[in-house]
This record gives C-alpha cells, sequence and structure tokens, in this order.
C-alpha cells in the first residue's frame, strides 16, 4: 500500500498494460504529441520526474536480469551445442546474446526517447509499441493497436509455453528417480498428469507476495543443483578434437531457437528499468544490460560447451536427465531442479493469469473471486493438458523460442525502432533501416525455420518415423527373372550386332 492509500504495484504486474489513466468514455486514449511537449522535451527530464515507492539500485536491477536470464532454459544449452557443434556452438551463442542485448538496448533507448516526446516518466512494453508507432510515421499509425495486441499475445504466448515446459521438465525428472528405485518404466504422460493436483494448489496462491518466499527457495535449489550439475561435467572429458565441430546447417534452426528461449528476457526490460533508480544506467556499454548479459554468455557458453563435451550425441534435451540415476549426488540434482522448477511455475503462470483475468474479469459482476478461482483452475489444466500432447522438451523449447521470443525480442524491437526515429533521422544511409531489416531478417528467419522444424519434430512423436519399404520374396524372384531375361536380350542383340552366333 503506498502513502496515498491506493495499492502498490507488484513487479510483474508492470508486465501488463496500464491503461486505467488512459480511459475515457470506455475507450483507450493514446497519448499524442503536442507542439508544447516537441519544444520542451529536450529540457524535460523524465527520471526525475519519476516516481518508485521502493527503487532499486543499479546492483538490484543487475541481480534481477541475471535472474531472468539464467533461467531454466540454461539446462537445454548441451542440446542445442549438439546441434550446431562444439566450436561453431560458441560463436552462434555469442551471436544470439549480441542480437537479442542490442534489441533489448533498442527496446529501451526507444521508450527513453518516448518518454521526453510525451512528457512520461515510465511505460510498459506494449505501451512502448503502440506509441511508437501511433506516433511515428502515416503509414505505421494504422498499425499501433495491432502492435499492442501482438505484443500482449506474444507475451502470454511466451509464458505460458513456459509454463507448459516446466511441466514435462519437472515430471522427467522426477520420473528418472522413481523408475530407478521402482525398477518400472511409467508412461511420460501418465506421470505429467500426475502434476496437475499440486499445480492447480500453487495456481491458487492468492498474489505474488506470498510467492516471494517459495522464488528464494527456487533460486537455492537451482544454484545448488547447477553446481553438482557442472561438478560432474568437469571430470572424464574426452578431448576436444574428437568433437563435431560445426553441425549441420539442417540443426542449425533448433539451435537457435532453443538459445534464443534460453536467453531472451525482453519480457523483464521494461519492468527492471521501470522500477531502477538510475534508469539511465540501464544503458551505456558498462550499462547495467551489457554487464549482465555479458556474465548470462559466459554461463551458457561454459555449460553448453562442457555438457556436449561430455555426452557428445548423447545429450538429452535437459542436461540433468544425463546424469547417472544411480548415484546419490545426481538424484539430488534432479530432485533440486524439479522443485526448483515446480516453485518458478507459480512465478510464470502469474503473468498469464494476470493477463486472462483482465481481459475477462468486467464480464463477471457477482463473485468475483470464485470466478477468479475457477479461471486459475482452468488455466492450469491447460497448461498441463498442453504438456501431456507434447510431452517433448526439446522441440517444444524451439517452438516456444522461434514462435514467441523471436517475435517479442527481436523483430518487434527492430519495427519499434524504425517508426521512432522516422522523422527525426535514420542516420546516414538511412544505416538504422538497413541494420534492422537485417536483424527482422534474422528474427523472421528464426520464427520460421525454428518454428518448422519444431513443428515437425512435434508431429513424428505422433506419425514415428517412416518403415523401410519391405518387398515379399516373391515379388524378388519375379524382379530377379526380369533382369535375368532382360540381361539375355540385350547379350543376344550385341552379339547379333558383330555377326555373331549366340
Amino acid at each position: 500500500m503506498t502513502s496515498n492509500g491506493t495499492p502498490a504495484m507488484t513487479e510483474l504486474e508492470t508486465f501488463l498494460p496500464q491503461d486505467g489513466s488512459k480511459y475515457k468514455d470506455g475507450k483507450y486514449k493514446l497519448p499524442t504529441i503536442s507542439k508544447d511537449l516537441e519544444l520542451c522535451r529536450d529540457t524535460w527530464d523524465p527520471f526525475k520526474e519519476r516516481k518508485v515507492e521502493h527503487p532499486t539500485t543499479d546492483c538490484d536491477t543487475l541481480t534481477h536480469l541475471l535472474k531472468a536470464a539464467l533461467g531454466t532454459g540454461i539446462l537445454a544449452m548441451p542440446f542445442a551445442f549438439m546441434n550446431a557443434g562444439l566450436s561453431f556452438g560458441i560463436f552462434l551463442t555469442v551471436l544470439v546474446s549480441v542480437v537479442c542485448t542490442h534489441c533489448a538496448y533498442v527496446l529501451i533507448k526507444c521508450a527513453h526517447t518516448l518518454y521526453r516526446r510525451l512528457r512520461v516518466s515510465s511505460m510498459t512494453f506494449p505501451d512502448v509499441g503502440e506509441v511508437a508507432f501511433a506516433n511515428g510515421p502515416p503509414w505505421g499509425r494504422k498499425f499501433a493497436k495491432l502492435i499492442r495486441m501482438a505484443i500482449i499475445g506474444g507475451l502470454f504466448g511466451a509464458y505460458f509455453g513456459t509454463c507448459s515446459v516446466y511441466t514435462v521438465i519437472i515430471a522427467r525428472n522426477f520420473q528418472q528417480v522413481v523408475e530407478h528405485y521402482t525398477e518400472t518404466v511409467y508412461n511420460d504422460r501418465l506421470c505429467i498428469s500426475l502434476l496437475l493436483v499440486p499445480l492447480i494448489i500453487l495456481s491458487w496462491v492468492p498474489n505474488l507476495k506470498y510467492l516471494a518466499p517459495i522464488s528464494m527457495v527456487a533460486n537455492f535449489f537451482m544454484g545448488f543443483g547447477l553446481g553438482i550439475t557442472l561438478y560432474y561435467l568437469v571430470w572424464d572429458l574426452p578431448a576436444p578434437s574428437t568433437m563435431p565441430q560445426i553441425g549441420s546447417i539442417v540443426d542449425y534452426p533448433q539451435f537457435f531457437s532453443i538459445t534464443i528461449f534460453a536467453m531472451e528476457a525482453i519480457g523483464v526490460m521494461m519492468p527492471l528499468e521501470n522500477n531502477m533508480k538510475t534508469p539511465q544506467h540501464f544503458l551505456g556499454i558498462c550499462g547495467v544490460l551489457n554487464m549482465g548479459m555479458s556474465g548470462v554468455t559466459l554461463v551458457y557458453v561454459l555449460l553448453g560447451f562442457l555438457g556436449y563435451l561430455k555426452y557428445g550425441e548423447n545429450t538429452y534435451a535437459t542436461i540433468t536427465l544425463n546424469l547417472p540415476t544411480e548415484e546419490y549426488a545426481a538424484q539430488s540434482v534432479k530432485i533440486l531442479v524439479a522443485l526448483a522448477v515446480f516453485c518458478t511455475y507459480g512465478l510464470q503462470y502469474f503473468v498469464c493469469l494476470e493477463l486472462v483475468w483482465d481481459a475477462v474479469k468486467d464480464k463477471f459482476t457477482k463473485k468475483k473471486t470464485f470466478y477468479e478461482y475457477v479461471v486459475r483452475t482452468i488455466l492450469t489444466f491447460t497448461t498441463v493438458a498442453v504438456a501431456v500432447a507434447v510431452p517433448q522438451i526439446g522441440p517444444f523449447l524451439g517452438l516456444i523460442g522461434a514462435l514467441c521470443f523471436s517475435l517479442l525480442g527481436i523483430v518487434i524491437p527492430a519495427l519499434i525502432e524504425i517508426v521512432t526515429y522516422w522523422d527525426t533521422g535514420l542516420g546516414r544511409c538511412y544505416w538504422i533501416v538497413w541494420k534492422n531489416i537485417l536483424v527482422g531478417t534474422f528474427g523472421l528467419l528464426a520464427l520460421g525455420f525454428g518454428s518448422y522444424t519444431s513443428i515437425v519434430d512435434i508431429i513424428s512423436e505422433y506419425l514415428g518415423e517412416p518403415e523401410p519399404m519391405v518387398i515379399p520374396p516373391y515379388v524378388m524372384s519375379e524382379v530377379n527373372k526380369t533382369v535375368h531375361d532382360a540381361f539375355v536380350l540385350v547379350n543376344s542383340t550385341l552379339l547379333g550386332r558383330n555377326g555373331t552366333t549366340p
């Protein structure tokens, strides 16, 4: 509760468009640039005007950024390296990191420009997209609502899909330990279904305040589990020269999709910036963004390199599944990671919940609390149902990374930068346009090819590999007889031409 009696906004609530002050007569009203604002925008400092009840320091923001970027996707980096090759995987991981970091940089830079133009002190991600197009070139203004819907839809798809992936990861890690002790093989979908009730109970937690202690426990579990995993990865390593250094080009889309999923944190960039005490420190060569993503890249390269070097072509989609199940330390890793992901599920789930509930809550005039919990239950059931339908971690991760994070984290920021600086200058020889065409093309290729390969892999789960053609013996006998007769005929013809009798 703030000092004026209004409820305090939680961090994840800043993912959502806060439109309350912009409604008039039930219609959303976009801010526009007036002539007075145009004259004084260069002298107005949005950061001095920003009022945050509990602002975060640069160190706090860096910690939150590391927490957001070093998510569960890090466990899939060895599998990503398997698709790119040992040496080329390092280069491509750095490339993806540079592109993702640059696009986040562009988003924040455009937000700072729009702050001054409109004399506002903060915006959400959907706000930045819509306002940039609404006040951009005439050809782009009609797409303002569409870009807002795309951002909100992308956020929902990304975090909903993440919840389903988390469900699969939890089930698979517990499943390995249970199967080791019971010496029984269980159905993957059955194990995922058993998580329905615990996840529904977790989804009934009223608000994020009560999830904070759970989040702290999750961080401890994940950190401890990764530490033991690295211990396993550094022993008995083969020579790097024995591994494929460059992967097959047909596997690159899956590498890009998984790496984008693991590394992309575009959804938290605006919330982190909006809550900073010194937002101007977020950017810059030695700013919070560059320092955080540099550290994240090093950790991802290290784990991906060691994991693939250790297990080679037998690398699983989640590296913890490769650890020897018969050893107690490895069993503890699987259990700790499963518990950490279970606890983290609640945080990812709340983003989806707020988006859905904000869209439907006005339809319920009575018993809103009851219907809110009905929506919570249905949403949780749906995430588990999707996980049961697609119990494959690798293709599922790739599909979310390609379909949602490529659009949100690469393509949309490139478009926002073009329309934001359309009237003020796009650089010498329009280099900003050409640069964003290149970046946008990279994002669209990752979206298209990554989605295609992931969907093909998911479909193969149901259709299976095509069976080899089996030719019946009697058919082979007829074929052999025909070939023999043809050979005799050709031989006779050739001898006849030479004037000899066969």
